[in-house]
């Protein structure tokens, strides 16, 4: 029985992709779990093996699910020490992706102002969470950084007494499917307060990444600002 929607104009493999993705947020398919393979869903579904194969490509794309040859296809699990960290593009001399350790944190309640309002795709005066968290690396100061939330997705997170350092962890707390994240990069001299939370001489180089993180149907679910001291590290973004 075909159960996508019949006179819809979005594309049909999408119609498909957001059905399966749905029951990945409704609990169908936990974490780990094997999913139907391309044959079983599209004869559920009553279309084409090639549509199947076309959703599942773009759920592998978002790191959603994860083939593997010769035994299946599998839904990620995204609070894995692996995808906690994939919106974080810092890297140790080794390459390896460096989250931070959280020195401090400060959750507070508030009015989105015009700007947080903009990036947040929400209306000027609603309720987001800002949060202020400082992040060492081996002891030393690795960056400062402001992140915006709405409340919406998170009700009651002023509450809890730890709030995760990850978003993807965070959202999944909630209930909530990431999609992708879009960063902007660009060089800045440390002043004030700033140097003085990384340590750092006033005036020292230092990396500002402004990055928005969406939800899998595209909405954001974070906006966040960091100031990145990468004395002994350096950014790395994958490809694709």
């Amino acid at each position: 029985m075909t159960v996508v929607g019949r006179f819809s104009t979005r594309p049909l493999y999408l119609q498909v992709k957001d059905m399966l993705v749905q029951r990945i947020a409704a609990g169908a398919w936990k974490p780990g779990a094997a999913i139907p393979n391309e044959i079983e869903l599209s004869r559920e579904l009553g279309i084409s093996v090639g549509t199947v194969r076309k959703a599942l490509d773009e759920m592998e794309h978002e790191r959603l699910i994860s083939r593997r040859q010769g035994r299946g296809t599998f839904v990620i699990d995204q609070t894995s020490n692996e995808h906690a960290v994939r919106f974080c593009n810092i890297r140790d001399p080794n390459g390896i992706r460096i989250n931070g350790d959280i020195a401090s944190s400060t959750i507070v309640l508030a009015a989105a102002n015009e700007s947080e309002a903009h990036h947040l795709q929400l209306r000027t005066g609603e309720p987001i969470y800002r949060i202020h968290r400082i992040r060492a690396h081996n002891g030393t100061p690795l960056m400062v950084e402001e992140s915006v939330v709405p409340q919406a997705f998170f009700p009651g997170l002023e509450k809890e007494k730890d709030a995760s350092p990850s978003i993807v962890v965070l959202a999944h707390h909630y209930g909530v499917l990431l999609g992708r994240a879009e960063e902007v990069v660009r060089a800045a001299s440390a002043r004030g307060e700033i140097a003085k939370l990384l340590q750092v001489e006033e005036g020292a180089p230092i990396m500002l990444l402004d990055c928005v993180v969406h939800a899998i149907d595209r909405r954001p679910i974070e906006w966040r600002l960091a100031s990145c001291n990468l004395r002994e590290n350096h950014y790395f973004a994958e490809m694709g």
